[in-house]
């Protein structure tokens, strides 16, 4: 008889041996190298978070390790999220979508508002006490991708049509535009740009016409135009855009945060200064170094090498998320991953190209590097998704 053999064994050992096994399984069959590269990602995050503000009393309340405790106890957070995520499964929480968007649309309406708070220009935060601040479009952009997944894919992965009809787009595009319309109205425009790029790799992955893929990107062209005319940007944010386009416009105002971006990246060199030792961080010549401007710690203190090992990271964490979605044998899983690599790829490129002066500052974390607990908890949430389409892909794939 096998020694593995069930056979003699009470009904409740066997069940016991069984979930023993399938932890087992579980375990063998995550994306490790993409687990490590966030892993990496939220350490290295964790260093530069530390450096840009140990010195700042203003913010730390006289602490220099606070910000580094609070962004370690986020990754904690996050972690747990995604192991929470893995363990109740991408194709579980499915049912639970409905609830999701439900509440991450009564969470974004909640910042319109007293409740809501304004930071930086923006009222895009709920105020939670002890110092303790929440970003309900963070949680959106999660809702969002499996939302439309769920709607998309459903006659898909049931058998009954090869690709999503245009009523079924048109009622994905309507459950995207309801928390979209929310964030514009805060306004948080970077968040918005996120979003919508979702939406387009979501549609994308699906198969849908690329008529609508076409007809989006008009329909953004125009809307993009009209919200500048219409007046609905805040004064802070046409000065954003119109020093991106003159980066000499307003050096000393609206073009001050990419200048000394741009500066304190170049200063750095081949090696960069050392941790600690920068002399644009220390001297807090760039603003909101903690979050929005994280990279330019990297590249003046690590210089191109160390800001290059973070590049190099991202793109580890998109190439795994892309061979996820390609081994995946249903359409929701592969939209579901799809949806995250749109939302790290733009993010990610939104928030080192305005530190170099490429693109327009908009207020966005870079993900698992930045200072924010939202973000944190949403992007791990997001891996989980990842790993959890990966565990419950057949084992052939």
């Amino acid at each position: 008889m096998s020694t593995h053999s069930y056979a003699g064994r009470p009904w409740q050992e066997r069940s016991a041996w069984s979930k023993i096994m399938a932890r087992d399984s579980v375990v063998r069959r995550l994306d490790w190298v993409l687990l490590l590269a966030c892993v990496a990602l939220s350490i290295l995050g964790a260093l530069l978070v530390w450096s840009a503000t140990r010195n700042r009393t203003e913010l730390n309340e006289g602490d220099p390790q606070y910000f580094l405790w609070r962004h370690l106890f986020s990754l904690a957070g996050g972690v747990a999220l995604a192991v929470g995520t893995i363990w109740l499964g991408h194709r579980r929480l499915r049912g639970a979508v409905p609830v999701l968007y439900v509440l991450s649309v009564l969470l974004a309406l909640l910042v319109l508002t007293p409740l809501g708070a304004t930071i930086n220009g923006q009222r895009a935060w709920l105020k939670l006490g002890g110092g303790f601040s929440l970003q309900p479009a963070e949680f959106a952009k999660i809702t969002i991708i499996l939302g439309m997944a769920m709607i998309l894919a459903a006659r898909v992965d049931a058998g009954d049509r090869v690709h999503p009809d245009h009523r079924t787009v048109v009622q994905a595009l309507g459950l995207a535009a309801v928390p979209i319309g929310i964030v514009m109205l805060m306004p948080d425009m970077g968040s918005v740009m996120v979003l919508a790029v979702i939406v387009l790799g979501v549609l994308l992955a699906s198969g849908a016409s690329n008529r609508w893929i076409i007809g989006l990107l008009a329909a953004g062209g125009v809307g993009a135009v009209l919200v500048w005319q219409l007046g609905v940007l805040d004064d802070y944010q046409i000065k954003r855009f119109a020093a991106f386009a003159n980066p000499a416009l307003d050096p000393s105002g609206a073009g001050y945060n990419t200048n000394q971006a741009r500066i304190a990246i170049g200063s750095g060199g081949l090696y960069g200064k050392g941790l600690f030792e920068g002399t644009q961080t220390t001297g807090r010549f760039v603003p909101e170094q903690q979050t929005d401007f994280v990279f330019t710690v990297a590249g003046e203190e690590l210089g191109f090498l160390g800001a290059g090992l973070i590049i190099f990271l991202i793109g580890v964490v998109l190439w795994r998320a892309c061979r996820i979605a390609r081994e995946t044998t249903e359409l929701y899983g592969t939209i579901v991953a799809a949806g995250i690599i749109a939302w790290f790829a733009f993010q990610s490129f939104e928030n080192i190209g305005m530190t170099m002066g490429i693109m327009p500052v908009a207020g966005l974390p870079l993900p698992f590097v930045s200072y924010g607990g939202t973000s944190m908890f949403a992007v791990w949430i997001a891996i989980g998704l990842l790993q959890s389409i990966r565990v419950q892909r057949p084992v052939s794939a």
